[in-house]
């Protein structure tokens, strides 16, 4: 009988808990949802603000807007389900995906008092994989640089054998002017930046491994040196030559 009776309170406890827990997520789910709609709003409303006479965005708003669009449906994906979420595989050229994301970043490079150049080494390399994911781990990589490495950035791309080799070196914190403390980005980057969890290197590292890759990042006061290796697709072998 005594089992019984601190049985029975137990259980109502353990109840009461899974209830809480339960109404809490529910809560959270429903705030996670009116943040994406609150965000699809403003991202429609800059995708028509930038469209030209022709009904088409510049190439660095349309792509932004895209790998915005490809985030918000992977988290649409986490929050409410429905399936794994890989996205289509199909041939991608890797120069033009590498110069829309240095276009996307140049002038956001040249507010922090910097530069950013391209120098792609590698011929019309192509990499069986998904557009999305390999524009936003070359976008993190390119922005992690500009916050944080030296004003002199420099993506470079390579063929090493049957991978691509692509890099994203900067010329170290050392090497920035004290006028950036107080620039216009620099003070943004500070303000929205304030709790950094590293998920930008995360997302590089999690899409660079979905695609059979490889990431390497080094940093020193000289500064820092991030490297994609991905396999080139058999049709692309011969093409990167």
């Amino acid at each position: 009988m005594e089992l019984v009776s601190i049985g029975w309170p137990l259980a109502a406890s353990m109840a009461l808990v899974v209830t809480a827990q339960g109404w809490r997520e529910g809560r959270r789910r429903s705030a996670l949802n009116e943040a994406m709609h609150e965000l699809r709003r403003p991202l429609q409303a800059m995708a028509l603000a930038t469209s030209g006479p022709g009904g088409a965005a510049p190439p660095a708003v349309e792509g932004s807007v895209q790998l915005a669009a490809a985030a918000l449906e992977r988290l649409d994906r986490e929050i409410n389900g429905g399936g794994p979420g890989a996205g289509v595989r199909a041939a991608v050229r890797l120069q033009p995906l590498a110069q829309a994301a240095v276009g996307r970043w140049r002038a956001r490079a040249a507010l922090a008092g910097g530069s950013l150049e391209l120098r792609w080494r590698a011929g019309m390399a192509v990499v069986m994989g998904e557009h999305a994911g390999l524009a936003q781990a070359l976008d993190n990589l390119i922005v992690n640089a500009i916050e944080h490495g030296g004003p002199s950035i420099v993506v470079e791309a390579k063929r090493r054998g049957d991978r691509l080799r692509v890099s994203v070196a900067d010329s170290g914190r050392a090497s920035r002017p004290e006028s950036r403390r107080d620039n216009p980005a620099d003070v943004i980057a500070r303000l929205t930046g304030r709790r950094r969890h590293g998920h930008g290197l995360a997302v590089v590292r999690r899409i660079v491994a979905s695609h059979d890759g490889r990431f390497v990042l080094r940093r020193s006061e000289e500064g820092s040196l991030a490297v994609l290796e991905l396999p080139l697709a058999a049709d692309g072998l011969a093409l990167a030559a």
